[in-house]
């Protein structure tokens, strides 16, 4: 099992781009999402994630159930901000009727914590959409070779490639455990949310124990190949930087520094909201 089938459906044009273009784009969105306050320009950010995703060809499944199982913590961003944050502004849109006991009169939603809240959901939003585009379309030899260009330590390089590539067989790990359930007749699609979590958390016992199991035939794999972690080393997967990637590149970085001297001089970008 691969990340390709949890993402990626197909090749496209972006999947093609050298890993070191795709990791620069997203360093240009990760800080654009720190740097901008904006409730708007965070929301066009956020488009401009779902687009690239879209052209990358990440499953749009992915995405939805990313958005679904997001949900609760956006809710509580929502109503944390909404009624809790004041320092941003105090427009009143709604106030607790003085009835209601200890919050009577004294609680009420902003609308500028709210759309700050709306800004904080969005930036998430797009630090979880802009990892997809960047690693799902990214062969794993293509990764370490793309690292190592980048002077990269080799041994960190493959740490992280063997962690990476670790990640899907945990994953299909717990699928095999489920479907192993499923054949004793445990009916999960049947159960409560409570009755899953419980039955999820017994997958933990033999999922650690399976990890534990196939790192250590990594560990001797590894040791009985001489693994040394030499830079000094020849690859079979080769890669360079096309027109393509250097044009892309170039676009980054001049949207990046264009977004630091709007915000220094004008501050383009802080946190403003239409009529305020």
């Amino acid at each position: 099992m691969s990340w390709r089938s949890f993402g990626s459906a197909a090749d496209s044009t972006f999947t093609r781009l050298d890993f070191r273009t795709k990791l620069a784009v997203m360093l240009t969105a990760t800080a654009l999402a720190f740097f901008w306050e904006s409730p708007a320009l965070m929301g066009g950010l956020f488009i401009v994630m779902v687009l690239l995703n879209l052209v990358a060809r990440i499953r749009l499944t992915y995405m939805t159930r990313v958005l679904v199982l997001m949900l609760p913590f956006y809710a509580i961003l929502l109503v944390t901000h909404g009624f809790f944050n004041t320092s941003v502004g105090h427009t009143a849109l709604w106030t607790a009727p003085q009835g209601w006991p200890l919050i009577g009169g004294a609680l009420e939603l902003t609308r500028e914590g709210l759309a700050y809240g709306v800004m904080v959901a969005l930036r998430t939003l797009v630090l979880i959409l802009v990892t997809p585009p960047t690693m799902f379309t990214t062969d794993l030899n293509a990764l370490i070779v793309g690292l190592v260009r980048l002077r990269v330590p080799y041994r960190i390089a493959f740490a992280f490639s063997a962690t990476w590539r670790f990640i899907p067989l945990l994953f299909g790990e717990i699928r095999s455990i489920s479907e192993a359930q499923r054949l004793r007749g445990l009916a999960l699609e049947r159960m409560s949310l409570w009755k899953r979590i419980s039955v999820y958390s017994r997958i933990a016992v033999p999922l650690i124990l399976g990890a534990l199991t196939r790192s250590q035939q990594v560990e001797v794999a590894l040791a009985a190949k001489a693994f040394s972690g030499s830079p000094e080393r020849t690859y079979l997967h080769q890669t360079a930087l096309h027109a393509s990637d250097w044009a892309l590149m170039a676009v980054c970085l001049c949207a990046l520094l264009l977004a630091v001297w709007l915000r220094v001089s004008m501050g383009f970008g802080r946190f403003t909201l239409p009529g305020l």
